[in-house]
């Protein structure tokens, strides 16, 4: 089991409050990377007794995975299934809660905001939506196996950030010539006060048509898709703190009622709240708890680059 923890200063893994036999750490990216990475992950848990795992993931930005396992995980996106996850993976940006089912092991990742899209892979985003794809079919085969070979012979915990760092830092291609606009409607996106991005994107001079093209090929979806989202995920994160029951007085007052917000339910996670939160997730309420006292948000789909 690796150590648990992160290299951030006067956080402890205490905090994390992880179930037994499980490890986790979050890392925050060298300064150079942050409007290009989310965050750094590592997940760690002993082979169950019983056999394979269910865990659950959110609706998130793209990420890199490398799986450090003995035995094959299983992720279901909507009625797709990949099983066995390949070593090496992409995650595409999701819209849709993703089924995870493991064994054990090690798995190490690094997210991925809108601008690090346009600097480290050619194709259009929305080409990838929720949807895995082995690693090696979008970046150069011979860099994606020093990567895996690099991270299997460290300590896969202390010793990832700097690996990580330094791959990013060697790999991150140019500027895409639209970052300016990129970052601002990350912004935009995280900001509970945009209630429709079109206009709040017309106010800052992308046009309705610009806004869409700059979307899909670097976003991954429609602008409506993204900030209906965002609005879902920071009202069902307050809802999944108090877990003990569905609690609509604690979603956004954009939402017109009850069902409006169970709509985008059915949507975003497949199913009510009140059935998501009836499921046993303790390793998704541990990551959820650790991500926010690192980095200040729970999830990455809500992650402010500019925040600091």
């Amino acid at each position: 089991m690796i150590e648990s923890g992160t290299h951030t200063p006067n956080v402890s893994a205490e905090s994390f409050g992880l179930p037994p036999n499980t490890a986790l750490r979050y890392e925050r990216p060298d300064p150079r990377l942050a409007a290009y990475l989310t965050d750094y992950h590592v997940l760690d848990s002993d082979e169950s007794d019983v056999g394979s795992v269910i865990e659950w993931m959110l609706p998130s930005w793209p990420a890199i995975r490398v799986i450090l396992a003995d035995n094959p995980i299983a992720l279901t996106i909507g009625g797709t299934t990949y099983d066995p996850m390949p070593e090496a993976t992409l995650y595409g940006t999701t819209s849709k809660a993703m089924r995870l089912r493991t064994s054990g092991g090690v798995t190490i990742g690094a997210g991925i905001t809108p601008l690090g899209w346009s600097r480290l892979f050619r194709g259009p985003a929305d080409g990838y939506r929720d949807r895995i794809v082995s690693l090696d079919t979008v970046m150069p085969p011979a860099i994606v196996t020093e990567l895996v070979s690099l991270l299997r012979a460290s300590d896969r915990a202390l010793d990832v950030k700097a690996i990580l760092d330094r791959f990013f830092l060697d790999h991150m291609g140019p500027p895409d010539r639209n970052e300016a606009e990129i970052r601002a409607l990350m912004a935009l996106i995280v900001d509970d006060k945009t209630q429709d991005l079109s206009t709040a994107a017309a106010r800052i001079g992308i046009d309705a048509r610009r806004l869409r093209r700059l979307a899909t090929r670097h976003f991954g979806f429609p602008p409506k898709t993204l900030l209906l989202r965002a609005r879902f995920l920071r009202s069902f994160l307050k809802m999944l703190a108090v877990r003990d029951h569905a609690d609509y007085s604690l979603i956004a007052t954009t939402y017109h009622d009850a069902s409006h917000f169970l709509r985008d339910a059915n949507r975003f996670l497949g199913m009510t709240p009140r059935r998501f939160m009836a499921m046993r997730t303790p390793y998704l309420d541990a990551a959820l708890r650790a991500r926010a006292v690192v980095f200040g948000t729970a999830t990455t789909a809500l992650h402010d680059v500019d925040a600091g």
